[in-house]
């Protein structure tokens, strides 16, 4: 496979990944007795994929990438808003229910937009630095400091926007509660995804 067949296809899973974390992520579970969102399954391939643009593409790539995917992110917004407010026909009787999943899916995009937007700058940004300080060497250190300190501002903006005062229950202790474990997680899953971003590297660069 070519290079640029390669680069479209990391392209492709970060679109569709980032689509899941929007269309599926309400969803809540237990993991080892934490409460974490079904999205926390595809975050770690967002960062996994830019660190790995970052390092053979370049930093202005990756932010490519991420400029695209938030107009994504803001199209799949205008729509779902507008899918949800145009009146049904009489005959659809799963209005309520409709609006209910999708109501919740709209203000979980707005957060993934806004949180999404920052921590991938900053990722790219601090993978970029770090990657200078240690002249190209070490891609383990960047690509774990890098998601670990974005993920925090992710994580932290994408729960007070989409949970915050949801129902009397998600106060800012409440959201905080849930912050650390999130992060903690995505934390394990960063440093899990290390060997897979050598190898991405090493299937990117060659033709």
């Amino acid at each position: 496979m070519k290079s640029d067949n390669k680069e479209l296809f990391l392209f492709a899973l970060f679109i569709t990944s980032m689509v899941l974390v929007n269309t599926i992520g309400t969803k809540i579970i237990s993991l080892f007795n934490i409460r974490v969102s079904v999205g926390i399954f595809f975050m770690p391939v967002l960062f996994l994929i830019t660190d790995i643009i970052g390092e053979v593409k370049g930093k202005k790539r990756a932010l490519f990438f991420v400029r695209i995917s938030i107009i994504m992110l803001i199209f799949s917004f205008l729509m779902v808003a507008l899918c949800v407010v145009i009146p049904p026909d009489s005959s659809y009787s799963l209005n309520k229910e409709y609006s209910n999943i999708f109501g919740s899916t709209l203000r979980m995009t707005l957060a993934s937009l806004i949180s999404f937007a920052i921590s991938q700058n900053i990722d790219i940004i601090v993978f970029s630095l770090v990657k200078k300080i240690t002249k190209e060497k070490h891609l383990w250190i960047r690509n774990n400091v890098s998601t670990m300190i974005s993920q925090l501002f992710d994580t932290t903006i994408f729960m007070f926007i989409a949970f915050y005062n949801i129902n009397p229950k998600f106060n800012t202790s409440f959201i905080i509660s849930l912050i650390i474990p999130y992060w903690i997680f995505k934390i394990i899953f960063a440093l899990l995804d290390t060997p897979f971003c050598y190898l991405g590297v090493k299937w990117l660069k060659k033709e």
